[in-house]
């Protein structure tokens, strides 16, 4: 059986290749889009070349083979268009096979014009350049020899243009077209190679975002398998200390003391609240009997849960504010509740003089803020927020509460943000979309 670190190593390198084949397969439908509208545009210079040179210079060229092959260069790229429309994943393979059909399409239209004595011939080069830009280095290579031998095959079978009577300025017909051959794979490789570069970078900086948050959901993979084996640890010694006090309450020298009593049961409430909190994580881990989500009201569980948190922290000076009129049936677990605290936490920290709590709602979104009056977020910790480690306490290993809450928020489809208050103190602001949280039945009335 492999080990945990074995598990989490082979786990983080199929989400690396996941990651990265999600972006691959973006950046393939998008350069798939691009040559479906550069193939418009070739569509377009077709029938314009076509029809200058047989009406505006009088060349003779076969109009029905040619149109057919530009009517199934059409139907190509309607189909095309459809498809990859509706479908979002795009292989090498698929991008092969569709630079193949434009030099098909180029190579029947070349042949019914001249061949390789056709100044269009020098298209070959901008569909060669296409191909090492968004195929694999094989196909590319391929791609080069199938072109090669378009082009070779072309000299060989194709008759040149039959020029009428007195056109004896071929020569200067043939250097117009390379100059206007030459200008069309200069812009049309500009437009697309431009196109192309910004969509690398796109790729490349959704990559970067993904894998950052594949090695935070792998940092909370970590911390969730340390903070289940320590409270399986803490489960021991805290209940030896919970009989210890028992027996201290009840001998004589101790219930005689009014005061020792009132410490005692001080002490055995905060024992309480430790065991209630070790429950909770083997509750969020999986590792306890029940089920770790309620089927609540979303006004009976932010009440409830103001109320425990102000039992927990009676000398805090706690205001709390539910403005949400429309009540509705919920499901809440253990995770979102602890995401809560943390927050609550955090401020009580920061301002043991006052902590606000404002639940209201914004069309289809719960909107919690949880304000402070105390220092506020170093402008450093506000532009890296929900980075681990990232604390204005001043402690090493401080930080985690917020990126678990960042967390959380995020796999629920929520934002959390941060800002300080003009009149000093801190707000944090988590905003959760109602579908994530409300029964299937309900969902369609909380439009």
């Amino acid at each position: 059986m492999q080990n945990k670190p074995e598990t989490l190593a082979i786990h983080e390198r199929l989400k690396e290749r996941w990651v990265s084949s999600a972006v691959e397969n973006a950046a393939g439908h998008t350069n798939m889009l691009q040559l479906i509208h550069l193939r418009w545009l070739a569509v377009v210079g077709q029938v314009t070349t076509i029809s200058v040179v047989s009406l505006g210079y009088g060349i003779p060229l076969p109009l029905p083979q040619m149109v057919a092959v530009l009517a199934c260069l059409i139907a190509f790229n309607i189909g095309s268009h459809l498809r990859w429309h509706e479908q979002r994943v795009v292989t090498n393979s698929e991008l092969f096979f569709a630079l193949l059909v434009d030099v098909a399409s180029l190579t029947a239209q070349l042949y019914f014009s001249g061949g390789a004595s056709n100044p269009f011939a020098f298209l070959y080069l901008l569909q060669v350049i296409l191909c090492a830009v968004l195929l694999e280095t094989w196909t590319t290579w391929l791609f080069v020899v199938i072109t090669g031998a378009c082009l070779s095959g072309l000299a060989v079978l194709s008759k040149p243009l039959e020029l009428p009577e007195g056109q004896e300025g071929f020569f200067s017909l043939y250097v117009q077209g390379m100059l206007l051959c030459f200008m069309l794979n200069a812009v049309l490789l500009v437009f697309f190679i431009t196109r192309i570069s910004q969509n690398v970078r796109a790729a490349d900086g959704q990559l970067a975002a993904l894998r950052q948050r594949a090695v935070e959901e792998e940092h909370i993979v970590r911390m969730g398998l340390l903070a289940s084996g320590a409270a399986h640890e803490l489960g021991t010694p805290l209940a030896t200390m919970s009989v210890i006090l028992g027996d201290w309450k009840r001998m004589p020298q101790f219930a005689r003391d009014a005061e020792l009593l009132d410490e005692i049961r001080e002490m055995q409430a905060q024992l309480q609240r430790c065991k209630k909190i070790v429950s909770g994580i083997l509750l969020s881990a999986g590792e306890a009997r029940g089920e770790s989500s309620a089927r609540t009201t979303i006004n009976t569980f932010l009440d409830e849960l103001a109320k425990e948190w102000q039992t927990g922290r009676p000398a805090v000076s706690f205001v709390y504010r539910n403005q949400i009129k429309q009540d509705l049936p919920v499901v809440f677990d253990s995770t979102l509740k602890q995401m809560i605290f943390n927050v609550l936490d955090n401020a009580a920290d920061a301002s043991p003089q006052w902590v606000s709590f404002e639940a209201a709602r914004d069309g289809n979104t719960l909107q919690l803020d949880i304000a402070d009056a105390g220092a506020g977020f170093p402008p450093a910790m506000l532009s890296q927020l929900g980075k681990p480690y990232q604390s204005s306490k001043g402690h090493p290993g401080g930080g985690l509460g917020l990126f678990l809450v960042v967390n959380v928020a995020r796999t629920l489809g929520g934002t959390v943000s941060a800002r300080n208050r003009p009149e000093g103190g801190a707000l944090v602001s988590l905003m959760l979309p109602l579908a994530s949280i409300v029964y299937e039945e309900e969902k369609g009335n909380v439009n």
